[in-house]
């Protein structure tokens, strides 16, 4: 029979490789889906006679919006968590007992994240965004003659 520390090691083992089981399934099915979904909504602009530009925009890929400033938003938290555990080091406070020692790093972070929007704000305001505006009309298109 199983002892307690053989049935712990082979659960540990089986839940270990579980894991990417299932990511691979989850995977591969919503794979599956997403090209269900698209067969079925190019189905549905061939039924009812959708214009060819409104085609175009519902077929073509959405590229994602990629962020400029993850890593100035990052780094803000770690100096405002770096804040927040020199303060805790100064002011003696022990990390098993003191609930204010998590508290004083939360807030450090919290800071970060604050100082970091704000940050980013100032930058965006700056500097002018690669695509135009909604409604204004971009430099390739003529503008409408009044």
């Amino acid at each position: 029979m199983f002892h307690a520390v053989q049935f712990e090691g082979l659960v540990a083992i089986f839940l270990t490789l579980s894991i990417p089981i299932v990511a691979i399934v989850m995977r591969v099915s919503q794979s599956i889906e997403k090209n269900k979904n698209e067969r079925k909504l190019r189905e549905a602009i061939i039924n009812n006679h959708t214009d060819a530009e409104t085609a175009k925009l519902l077929i073509e890929q959405q590229t994602p919006r990629s962020n400029q400033y993850v890593a100035l938003r990052w780094g803000c938290v770690l100096l405002g968590l770096g804040l927040g555990a020199a303060i805790n080091a100064l002011a003696g406070l022990d990390v098993k007992a003191d609930i204010y020692f998590w508290l004083i790093l939360a807030a450090g972070c919290g800071l970060g994240f604050l100082a970091s929007f704000f940050v980013e704000m100032k930058l965006q305001q700056k500097s002018p965004s690669d695509t135009p505006a909604p409604g204004t009309p971009s430099s390739d298109t003529p503008a409408p003659q009044p």
